[in-house]
């Protein structure tokens, strides 16, 4: 069972959340400027899109980097506004009309309420999306969610590596750097990354006898946020 439990709006944790942040973002900027442009294609302009790119400080994306590459960007290369666009258009907090993006009465009101926006977002953007239609890999990891994240509950509680995790879920060491690379990428994407941009989870890189090792720890709002059956059986964190 997983369980979110609803958290008042100035709870210092919701600000781990890259996905939250992006949501009162875009929400708080349609409000201020009384709707957000829509190319022909139904995507969030150009001039909204850089100015998403510079202001959400995504996790490994930073404005810097993606400009360097790019000049010109569009929503579909920034994905994480495109599925936050899916996101707020499918919870009706926002609804396209004659050509622009415009805010509900609901999403007028989350705007300013990040405990609300949270509980209506989150969940919904974790546990309902297919994550493998916006990922560069097709495959989707067999399992379901209240058993990843039960058992991530655990694992992960004092961190863990990518690969243990895989391993505690599928029995066979895989990484990115063996044949099994394709089967870590469906489930680092479909898994780790969503409860990473949700802010549930970080995850760090180091080299280590020059194998790339990516460690996946818990945030403070994993702790705050989420009632899991595999609770009790946590160990208490030491504090030195």
């Amino acid at each position: 069972m997983i369980e979110f439990r609803p958290l008042p709006d100035d709870h210092p944790d919701l600000a781990h959340s890259p996905m939250l942040r992006a949501a009162l973002l875009t929400l708080q900027y349609a409000q201020e400027h009384g709707s957000i442009g829509l190319t022909k294609t139904k995507a969030f302009k150009r001039v909204f899109v850089h100015w998403a790119v510079e202001h959400f400080g995504w996790p490994g994306q930073s404005a810097e980097e993606m400009f360097r590459y790019n000049k010109v960007i569009n929503e579909y290369e920034f994905p994480p506004l495109e599925v936050l666009h899916y996101l707020l258009v499918s919870l009706r907090l926002g609804r396209h009309y004659k050509g622009e993006f415009r805010l509900t009465k609901r999403g007028a009101e989350l705007a300013q309420s990040p405990g609300h926006l949270f509980a209506e977002l989150i969940p919904h953007f974790v546990l309902r999306i297919e994550h493998s239609s916006y990922q560069r890999f097709d495959d989707r990891p067999f399992g379901k969610w209240d058993v990843w994240m039960n058992v991530i509950n655990v694992e992960a509680d004092h961190g863990t590596t990518e690969a243990a995790l895989f391993q505690a879920f599928y029995g066979e060491p895989k990484d990115w750097h063996t044949a099994g690379w394709r089967e870590m990428g469906a489930f680092s994407c479909c898994v780790l990354q969503p409860l990473e941009w949700a802010g549930l989870l970080v995850q760090t890189s180091e080299k280590i006898d020059h194998v790339p090792v990516r460690h996946v720890f818990k945030t403070p709002l994993w702790r705050s946020a989420l009632k899991l059956d595999t609770d009790d059986m946590l160990r208490p964190i030491s504090v030195q």
